[in-house]
């Protein structure tokens, strides 16, 4: 992580959400050696409680309201679904000069209800996506070097301040991570390939076999390679089930591709078209190979 600036020091930073994606902001905004305040929102009164028995948060909030106010720099670690009603419970509690970000994986949408919910303060947003996770949720699932060397996205639109950005900036390389700037419906398409569809096609594989008549044997011997490919099957359901509904315009084309080279594979297999096979399978590992180097 990076060295926490004099300009981050004087903001007071508020996580509405302290899950995995929150609840590490926090605790790398303190690794990181950040002095600030962190105010939190958060679900309940057993979440305030825990927030601040793990200190995460100088105070914790239910309403929200009450949780951003006199904050400086407010970060919505939310799932996509709840942004709406986020973005109407803050709007009456904005200082003039805060400046809004957001962690939501698919960027149309979240700034529809930004642009919905912020109204006139719609240019202190910045639309953000950090390219980090893992499966787990819950206050207990992040950590403080969840975004080191990981990629965030911004995806600032037309009305946003150029101040607003650089101050998002700042908090992302405090915690370590690279970022980036990307036109919102090019992260989406993007995110649709190489996030989105992955988790569609580990919930559904886990899904077919679970439902097969021998599934006990078949997770009995079931190998590392099914624990690599179907991990992402145990990340929260309702959360992703959200993110595919909101990007469902760039998921279902790459989905009709995928579909339609899987017809093909199939179709290679039933010939016994070992020919077909070796090739598709070469390129997929010559592209897999790449992608593994180019990570270190």
């Amino acid at each position: 992580m990076s060295a926490v600036d004099t300009a981050l020091n004087n903001e007071r930073i508020c996580v509405v959400g302290l899950g995995l994606i929150g609840g590490s902001i926090a605790r790398g905004l303190r690794a990181a050696g950040y002095r600030g305040t962190i105010s939190a929102g958060v679900a309940d009164r057993a979440e305030a409680d825990r927030a601040r028995a793990l200190g995460l948060a100088d105070r914790a909030e239910t309403n929200l309201t009450r949780a951003v106010d006199g904050a400086t720099l407010i970060v919505l670690a939310v799932p996509i679904g709840a942004m709406p009603g986020v973005f109407a419970d803050i709007v009456d509690g904005l200082a003039p000069d805060v400046v809004v970000t957001d962690t939501g994986s698919t960027k149309l949408s979240v700034i529809a209800d930004a642009r919905a919910g912020l109204g006139a303060a719609i240019g202190r947003f910045v639309p953000g996506h950090p390219i980090a996770g893992t499966e787990r949720s819950g206050l207990d699932a992040g950590f403080a070097t969840l975004f080191e060397q990981r990629r965030v996205i911004l995806t600032p639109t037309p009305e946003t301040d150029r101040d607003a950005l650089s101050r998002v900036e700042a908090l992302w390389s405090a915690l370590g991570a690279r970022v980036s700037e990307m036109d919102a419906a090019h992260h989406d398409e993007v995110l649709a390939a190489t996030s989105h569809l992955p988790h569609v096609l580990a919930f559904t594989l886990v899904d077919t076999l679970a439902r097969m008549a021998e599934r006990t044997e078949i997770f009995e011997y079931a190998a590392g390679g099914f624990a690599d490919f179907t991990r992402i099957a145990s990340s929260n359901p309702d959360l992703w089930g959200d993110i595919v509904t909101a990007n469902h315009d760039a998921i279902l084309p790459v989905l009709d591709r995928y579909i339609g080279d899987l017809e093909a594979v199939r179709t290679a297999i039933a010939a016994g078209d070992r020919a077909t096979l070796a090739t598709t399978f070469g390129r997929a590992k010559t592209a897999r190979d790449g992608f593994a180097a180019g990570r270190g």
